[in-house]
């Protein structure tokens, strides 16, 4: 396994830090109010590629990429001036660099800034990929967890909604829609009282495909660009009563919450592992040539407001899924849908064998009937107003770790409806 790598940024060398030189992750920071920037997380500072490009300290392309408030720019570039781009970033952090005097003014600290969107999304799509929370979702809702007939031959999928994505840190208004009770003639209108949370990664596609032509499994991993955190808010009484025939729409739109940092494919390159065996044979454009999913240790924390610490209510790894990020996107394209740069893949729920690895809390109280403890010794079965829910994910290296940083979000009470006027 490869071994930490040295920096001459000292907090870079921890083995507690989320983001050593093996990890270079990509975000967008604004310091004091100011404008936004494009940044790279070392330890616990941010190297400001934008005021390096304006320097011409360090340049990724012949044309500015980094004058603009996202990554995108840098992604259309591909794959080629990615490797290129990530080889001079750690030459120039390595230990005994000659580039340290020239990019010291262009650090500037985490604890200073306010991150925003790393990227700007084209479109997102989430996924149904994750067999135990697919099991355990039958056996709530039908009452068997026998899988749907096409699950274990596809991806299963939803178009949702880009406009609403945010990065974390940003609150979350609960959600306001139709409800139908069991036992009601009528459908009643309000808040969500079924609040939930969907623990998933999000895929970041970096070069797209032509409308009309199919990609490969080995293309489909090639374009994409990297990875973060992605929590798909979930409104459970919403989407019961509206997702048939179509599936969901509302109960989803609301609110998903992602990481601010890209973690780069190149970075979990050596944590790669394989997808588990399969029941059924995949057909063959399914194929994959290597490993697809990753080994990353996932976690979920709840903190209600007022209370000093949060607990942690579930843990589990991205490997638990079903299929990997490159079937999916080769899957979404088969069709010839075209793929475009900034689509944001949901990887679908990450659910383990195992009670404490549910991502959801429709598992963990299974519906509402099993409510679950927290360290202030407060119950909840579903989100509660002013409860914070925070996402972690590492990739264990030796003697360090890769990072995503935290995805936060806080539920705030729903919004008044407005009258015609």
């Amino acid at each position: 396994m490869t071994a930490l790598k040295k920096s001459w940024i000292m907090s870079a060398n921890s083995a507690d830090t989320d983001f050593p030189l093996n990890n270079l992750p990509y975000g967008v920071f604004s310091l004091d109010g100011g404008e936004t920037r494009c940044g790279v997380a070392i330890g616990d500072m941010i190297l400001d590629v934008s005021g390096c490009e304006e320097a011409g300290v360090l340049t990724a392309g012949n044309e500015p990429v980094f004058d603009v408030p996202f990554w995108n720019g840098f992604m259309d570039l591909g794959a080629e001036a990615w490797d290129k781009f990530r080889a001079v970033l750690t030459a120039a952090l390595s230990e005994g660099s000659e580039k340290q005097p020239v990019l010291e003014p262009h650090l500037v600290a985490q604890s200073s800034v306010s991150m925003h969107m790393p990227f700007a999304v084209s479109e997102y799509t989430d996924f149904y990929a994750g067999r135990q929370h697919a099991e355990n979702m039958g056996a709530i809702l039908r009452g068997s967890p026998d899988l749907p007939p096409n699950w274990l031959h596809i991806p299963i999928g939803y178009n949702g909604r880009a406009s609403t994505v945010v990065v974390s840190g940003t609150d979350i208004h609960r959600p306001l829609g139709q409800t139908k009770a069991p036992d009601e003639d009528m459908p009643s209108f309000g808040p969500s009282k079924r609040l939930d949370i969907e623990l998933e990664m999000g895929a970041i596609v970096g070069t797209g495909s032509t409308m009309g032509l199919p990609i490969t499994v080995d293309q489909a991993d090639k374009m994409i660009f990297g990875y973060v955190l992605l929590n798909d808010w979930s409104a459970r009484d919403i989407q019961g009563w509206e997702y048939a025939p179509l599936g969901p729409f509302q109960g989803k739109a609301f609110g998903t919450t992602i990481s601010p940092w890209i973690v780069t494919s190149a970075a979990l390159e050596t944590f790669r592992t394989a997808t588990p065996p399969r029941d059924k044979e995949l057909l063959p454009y399914l194929a994959e040539s290597k490993d697809g999913l990753y080994d990353i240790n996932l976690e979920v924390t709840m903190q209600p407001e007022g209370a000093v610490t949060a607990t942690t209510v579930t843990r589990t790894n991205y490997s638990r899924m079903y299929y990997s990020a490159a079937q999916q996107l080769c899957h979404h394209a088969v069709s010839g849908c075209e793929m475009s740069p900034g689509d944001l893949l949901g990887s679908g729920t990450i659910s383990g064998p195992a009670k404490p690895e549910f991502g959801s809390l429709m598992e963990l109280s299974w519906a509402g009937r099993e409510p679950f403890r927290l360290d202030t010794g407060e119950t909840r079965t579903f989100i509660e107003d002013g409860d914070t829910l925070t996402l972690k994910g590492y990739a264990q290296g030796d003697g360090f770790k890769i990072g995503f940083g935290d995805c936060q979000g806080k539920i705030l009470p729903s919004v008044k409806m407005p009258t015609n006027t």
